[in-house]
């Protein structure tokens, strides 16, 4: 046992590979355009909800290492919704965003909520960026360096917009989807504006994206690009995150300082884009740069770390943990005996009632049971959109397999309206069990291959999620939801030396079982 042990230190010596501690995973799974506020000691992101509502889940943290679901800002549906900015201004707290054409806006007394309806801006562009000067006057930035006045109150806009800033001119070389000049977050510091922005494209090659500094002694410039740009970038396709941009800075109470961007992790756009975060430091010239390495803030109360997905259907209304697809879903669901009963919608897959969940992991497991209404066709998929999405659904007398959105296959149902159904992700191969009682599994499909449901294929930025699925007339009922880690377990494995790749780090680890 000894040799054995020594021969594992050996190889693992002789591998050469070492944990990398930046860039860190805040939020695993699609939590793509970050924005991030500090308040004191707290800690609260948002981000791109696009066609799922309730929109703008908050997320808090105390330690910027753990964070904790604690409400949805918008459950209204205005449309696609997507990068937002999230800013406290005179004790009350704001989120702008674009939708529909145009900019929003929702405010809070309490970042809890309850939070107003939106309120129209009525001014085209996007990704918004909020920013009060010194004399306390508020402008809100959108893309393509355009910026406009917003009222004291920061609900309406003033005059029109102007350009002032051209972005940074990168290698003309270099593979990006183009120009796109986006996300500007400011900040004010030591006498100077700092504009962080998003240049390259969100996705397309992997070295698109790209976070780029510029700093000005006014709103309204000139604007100076920073010597150090791009701030954060993906530089060849060998690496573990790809597209990486949508940058905010912001300093913890500490007083070290941070970006937090999102990107997509190799091999995996079906996650969508996860939210990272690097430790940054200014330079004696007043700009700043990435660090190798820092300290997270230490809190007394940290908060506890994560969402759980699964749900055992007990409460009265809807979990932070689901939304709904392109729409908010008022009076299509009942809650009661734990179970949800969801009233049906479309004639497929494609354009039903869908209630999803966002997975964390490369690998998991999602099961339910269901029992499907007279009229109904009801099951569990995992879906990107109405052009691409697998899984299984029954109206009771048939089972409808679908490996894509235009292939499917149809089996006789045995198990009539009341069924359990399992999806198993692995690695982006699915495959699909149903059982009459939850314990024994038929497995029905196996290898369907999603890896492309993404938006380098079917556009959308949005991710492959576990949705809850009601087509045709009447209702069907949800018991017990259950999500799971799907990490292989040592009886599933043809030897005991585990080399695996761990996701926050992106480092290689070993683990060496037990002799049997």
């Amino acid at each position: 046992m000894r040799k054995l042990l020594l021969s594992f230190a050996l190889l693992w010596a002789s591998l050469s590979i070492s944990a990398v501690p930046f860039p860190k995973v805040l939020l695993a799974g699609d939590y793509p355009d970050p924005t991030i506020l500090r308040d004191g000691d707290d800690y609260y992101m948002t981000h791109s909800p696009f066609y799922y509502a309730p929109g703008f889940l908050i997320w808090h943290s105390r330690d910027l290492q753990n964070w904790e679901p604690v409400c949805r800002a918008v459950p209204e549906y205005t449309g696609s919704a997507m990068a937002p900015d999230l800013v406290k201004h005179g004790g009350r707290y704001y989120i702008y965003f674009p939708s529909a054409g145009t900019n929003w806006v929702s405010w809070a007394d309490d970042i809890r909520g309850p939070w107003s309806k939106p309120v129209d801006l009525k001014v085209r562009g996007i990704d918004p960026g909020h920013v009060a000067d010194r004399d306390g006057n508020r402008y809100l930035f959108v893309n393509n360096g355009e910026v406009i006045a917003l009222t004291p109150d920061g609900l309406a806009t003033v005059g029109e917009k102007k350009t002032v800033y051209d972005g940074w001119k990168y290698p003309k070389h270099w593979k990006t989807e183009g120009m796109y000049l986006e996300s500007p977050k400011l900040i004010y510091h030591d006498g100077y504006y700092y504009m962080t922005s998003a240049q390259g494209g969100t996705a397309g090659p992997p070295t698109s994206h790209m976070v780029v500094s510029a700093r000005s002694r006014n709103i309204e410039g000139p604007w100076e690009n920073s010597p150090y740009n791009p701030i954060v970038h993906t530089y060849t396709a060998d690496d573990n995150w790809w597209s990486k941009g949508h940058g905010t800075i912001i300093d913890d109470a500490d007083g070290n300082w941070w970006v937090v961007y999102h990107a997509y992790l190799n091999g995996y756009h079906t996650l969508g884009r996860s939210t990272l975060i690097e430790p940054i430091a200014w330079t004696s010239d007043g700009w700043f740069r990435t660090l190798s390495d820092a300290q997270f803030p230490k809190a007394d109360n940290p908060t506890p770390d994560g969402m759980v997905l699964s749900d055992g259907f007990d409460g009265s209304s809807l979990g932070l943990q689901w939304t709904l697809w392109g729409e908010s879903g008022k009076g299509t669901l009942v809650f009661g005996n734990s179970s949800v009963t969801v009233k049906a919608k479309g004639k497929t897959p494609a354009d039903s009632r869908l209630l999803l969940v966002t997975p964390q992991h490369k690998n998991y497991t999602v099961q339910t049971e269901i029992t499907i209404g007279k009229g109904s066709t009801a099951g569990l998929l995992l879906y990107y959109s109405d052009k691409a999405f697998a899984g299984l659904t029954s109206d009771g007398s048939q089972l409808f397999i679908y490996s894509s959105s235009t292939e499917r296959k149809v089996l006789p149902c045995k198990l009539g309206r009341h069924m359990f159904v399992r999806l198993h992700n692995r690695a982006n191969t699915l495959a699909i069990g149903i059982s009459h009682d939850g314990n024994s599994w038929q497995t029905v499909a196996e290898g369907i291959d999603v890896s492309q449901f993404h938006h380098n294929n079917h556009g959308g930025f949005y991710a492959l999620r576990p949705a809850l699925s009601v087509s045709g007339k009447g209702k069907s009922v949800f018991h017990d939801f259950k999500y799971s880690d799907a990490v292989p377990s040592e009886k599933d494995m043809s030897a005991y030396l585990m080399v695996f790749h761990h996701d926050d780090t992106h480092s290689l680890h070993m683990a060496v079982s037990r002799m049997a």
